[in-house]
Parts: structure tokens; C-alpha cells; sequence
């Protein structure tokens, strides 16, 4: 598929120099709702997948990256709200918004265009790596940022441990070939569960966890596909009982799971990854339940949300960070084809 460019034009509105607002009035921020770690460590690890940013996406990488060691403790800990004064709110945690700091720490220490950065970032990914949780999602993204450390860092201790413990806390699907999930309800961004067992069972060697991981992908990518299209989980979750299609559907669905299929396209070369990366895409240009595209692809701006008859006219930063990683592993994928 010829995937559009991605564009920053959108993200680089939505922030300022303390980072990248959560939440937008159609295209404006929503300054007074402040930011959140959860959505600017997605945009550390956006611009530092980026190849070649320019200075603005540079100036973004810097300001996110800031951002998110501003928020960790010195035990590795999380806190997620920060207003617009630049005032942090809430305890430290260990949560989805620890998961995604090692997410990004992770990314940048391999990906950071500046060699300090991905010193620092590394600093920073072994500060908080030895923090665990019972949450399967948190320790799933904790396990992509183990896994791009490992890359530059093979026999890396504490990412080994944290890639195992993840393992452990996603657990095996079901054996039951009608609902191969390690969860008996699917809820938000799932199928980075089935990147984390990919990505586990390949650097840790382990082929049993890996062959787990690829038989949840394709179960996921076969009942998320209708017609020929991507027909994502709703925000609602879905359980073995639920017919498709269900709204509301959300991009995030369709950003992990093309971050999780380009996962397992590199992994094992098979063709079955790149389609799946092409259904995200082009769920985006239109090829969904709705028949609505779903961005604004020269501002680089994602809608908030597929309804069943419409579609939600916010362009939130969650929206549009999926927007550009989708298009980002599209544009990799044409550049080696």
C-alpha cells in the first residue's frame, strides 16, 4: 500500500515548550487538561523512530524526553498529569504510565538522534526497570522498551529479567482455538500483549513463548479483520460473545497492532504481517466499518474515535501519535520492499 508521509504538523501544534497537550477541541488544545506521561512518552518513541527528523522534530524529542525524566522518581516510579502550569499532580505509581516511560526510555536509548540522549535514556530505563506490576498491558510496554535496550545492549541484565517477568505476568492464550488470548475479555491496545511474547520469545530464545505470541497475533489480526478491512476491538472491550462491529473504535487499536505486526514481520518475514500492516493503514484512509477516513493526512491529525455513523472531530494527541507510528512502520516497510 503507498502509505502517506507521516507529519508532525499537528503534534508540533498541540505542545509547547513544557510538552504535548492530552486532549483537543477539534484541532486546539484542550490546554486547560493538561499533559500526561502516558501520551508524551508515545511521542519520545514517535520522534525518535522518525529517520532524519528535522529541527522541529528534534525540538519535540527534546521536550518529551524532558519531559518524561521529569516525571520519574528515583525509584523509577511514574507520575502521569501535569498541568499547563507545569505542576505535577498525583503519587508516583507503577502503572501503564511506568510502563510506557520504560516504553520510551527504551526507544530512545536505542533510537535518540543524540548520543547524550541515548546515554541518559539508558540511565534512565535501568532506574526504573526493576519496578514491577501485576497489570499485563503495563508490563507489556515495559517489555518493548526491554527489547530495543537489548538490541544495542545484548545480555543486558535487568531488560532480560523484565522481558521474563513479563512473560509471566501476560500468561499463555487460551487453548480454545475460538479465543487464543491470554485474557478472557479483549480491552485496550491488545495486541501489544502478543508483542511482548513475540518479542520476548525471540531475544530470550525461548520458542515456546514466541510461538505463543504469533498464534495470539493471528487469532487478533483474523477476528479484527471484516470484509477484508480492519474492524478494531471498541473502547468497550469485546468478549467471546460479541458480534462486530462495535463502536466506538479508536486508533490506538490500530497503532498497536500495527506496531505488533511489524514486530512479527521482522521476526519471521512472513507476508501475513505486511497485510496486517496495510489493514492499519488503511483503516486510517477509510477502509473500515464506516467507509470514513480518519485523519487529516497533510496536518498529520488523527480523529478521535470510528462511530457508527460518523466519526469524532477532536484531534487528540492519542489520535495522531497513532496516525504517525502507523505510517512510520508502513513507510519502513515500502523503503526494504
Amino acid at each position: 500500500m503507498n502509505a502517506p508521509e507521516p507529519s508532525f504538523r499537528h503534534l508540533v501544534a498541540m505542545s509547547d515548550a513544557i510538552g504535548t497537550f492530552e486532549h483537543a477541541d477539534h484541532s486546539a488544545p484542550r490546554t486547560e487538561e493538561g499533559y500526561c506521561v502516558d501520551d508524551v512518552a508515545r511521542v519520545l518513541v514517535a520522534t525518535c523512530r522518525q529517520p532524519f527528523p528535522d529541527e522541529t522534530i528534534d525540538a519535540l524529542c527534546r521536550t518529551s524526553y524532558a519531559f518524561v525524566v521529569a516525571a520519574q522518581s528515583r525509584d523509577g516510579s511514574i507520575r502521569n498529569r501535569r498541568s499547563a502550569d507545569g505542576r505535577w499532580h498525583g503519587r508516583h505509581a507503577v502503572d501503564d504510565s511506568w510502563g510506557r516511560s520504560i516504553w520510551a526510555f527504551g526507544t530512545a536509548a536505542r533510537r535518540a538522534p543524540h548520543a547524550w540522549m541515548r546515554d541518559a535514556a539508558t540511565a534512565s530505563f535501568e532506574r526504573g526497570a526493576d519496578q514491577r506490576t501485576h497489570w499485563p498491558r503495563s508490563m507489556a510496554f515495559a517489555a518493548m522498551g526491554a527489547a530495543d535496550v537489548l538490541a544495542v545492549h545484548p545480555g543486558h541484565a535487568a531488560a532480560s529479567r523484565l522481558l521474563a517477568d513479563a512473560v509471566d505476568t501476560i500468561g499463555r492464550p487460551d487453548a480454545d482455538p475460538a479465543w487464543a488470548w491470554p485474557q478472557r475479555r479483549l480491552t485496550y491496545a491488545n495486541a501489544a500483549l502478543a508483542e511482548a511474547l513475540i518479542v520476548a520469545g525471540s531475544l530470550l530464545e525461548r520458542r515456546d513463548v514466541l510461538a505463543d505470541g504469533l498464534r495470539a497475533l493471528r487469532w487478533l489480526l483474523d477476528r479484527e479483520t471484516r470484509a477484508g478491512h480492519l474492524s478494531p476491538t471498541p473502547a468497550g472491550g469485546a468478549g467471546p460473545r460479541d458480534a462486530v462491529p462495535r463502536f466506538d473504535q479508536q486508533a490506538i487499536e490500530v497503532s498497536t497492532m500495527a506496531d505488533a505486526c511489524a514486530c512479527a514481520l521482522a521476526v519471521t518475514g512472513e507476508p501475513l504481517w505486511s497485510d496486517g500492516i496495510d489493514r492499519c493503514v488503511g483503516w486510517f484512509l477509510g477502509a473500515n466499518d464506516v467507509g470514513a477516513p480518519m485523519a487529516d493526512f497533510v496536518r498529520g491529525a488523527a480523529y478521535d474515535g470510528l462511530e457508527r455513523d460518523g466519526v469524532n472531530l477532536n484531534h487528540g494527541a492519542e489520535s495522531t501519535l497513532a496516525l504517525i507510528t502507523t505510517l512510520q512502520h508502513a513507510r519502513a516497510m515500502a523503503s526494504i520492499a
